[in-house]
């Protein structure tokens, strides 16, 4: 019986298929390269070219937001961008004079092609009038603790007051010192609840805030933590007492144990 050869089987090794044909359709061609450049370099000549023509020069500053007052204000602080190319018109520019303005608390813009500037602002909310003493200078201090400006007649305003000596600096435009400023925050959050009675006068004092509601009542808040909590509790110990009826003091200091006593002894 003849044997059989015992055969190995041929396995067809196939040359590897050149990628170099895909990649090279996925370059752009040189002549795409040339256009795209070209592309670039026109916009940008056409952005610098604009800058500096009367193409796209403002003409409307279209200030909203805040009090007729401050939109005022802003409009007359950028009066000088008038006729200025909008691509030059930049926010260094206009927080630099908008910065300036003490009733402005802060503002957004945006440029509105071909010829308009939108400004829309928020302001400074007024929430005290800071008195130095001796003398009659009044202040008017937003409920940030930003001084906003002098008040020629304070007495006309119905704003609570805070008292200081000539050592405590008030300047217009900057904030009061740390030590005070707590007060304008917290007339400002007083006048925004309610709080019976209305606050005529703000203290800090070495134990902390005071405030002497105008029936005479005393609001003692301690430091300036937790203030809107510490007011929201004195405004519902009021309520129970009797409200404006109610004559003392009412501590907070610790809003988890507040104290109030109506009706103080009077020693003598």
């Amino acid at each position: 019986m003849a044997a059989r050869r015992r055969t190995t089987p041929r396995i067809a090794v196939l040359p590897a298929r050149s990628q170099l044909p895909e990649l090279g359709r996925l370059l752009p061609s040189p002549r795409s390269l040339a256009v795209g450049i070209g592309l670039v370099v026109f916009a940008l000549a056409a952005y610098f070219a604009a800058r500096d023509t009367s193409l796209f020069a403002l003409q409307t500053v279209d200030v909203r937001g805040g009090t007729p007052r401050i939109r005022a204000e802003v409009a007359g602080a950028l009066h000088d961008e008038v006729g200025t190319s909008l691509l030059r018109v930049g926010d260094g520019d206009l927080t630099r004079r908008l910065n300036a303005l003490p009733d402005v608390a802060w503002f957004t813009f945006d440029r509105s092609f071909p010829h308009t500037l939108k400004i829309v602002v928020r302001g400074e909310v007024p929430a005290l009038v800071v008195r130095q003493v001796p003398g009659k200078q009044g202040y008017l201090v937003a409920a940030t603790g930003r001084v906003l400006r002098p008040l020629p007649n304070p007495s006309l305003s119905h704003l609570p007051r805070l008292w200081v000596t000539h050592a405590v600096p008030v300047e217009v435009g900057q904030n009061l010192p740390a030590k005070v400023a707590g007060s304008a925050a917290a007339a400002a959050i007083a006048r925004s609840i309610h709080l019976s009675g209305g606050v005529s006068t703000v203290a800090p004092t070495p134990s902390g805030l005071t405030l002497t509601l105008r029936n005479g009542v005393q609001v003692r808040l301690g430091d300036v933590g937790d203030l809107r909590l510490k007011l929201a509790i004195a405004k519902r110990i009021l309520r129970v007492l009797g409200g404006p009826a109610a004559t003392g003091y009412v501590d907070v200091s610790v809003p988890e144990r507040p104290v109030a006593d109506p009706y103080p002894q009077v020693s003598g």
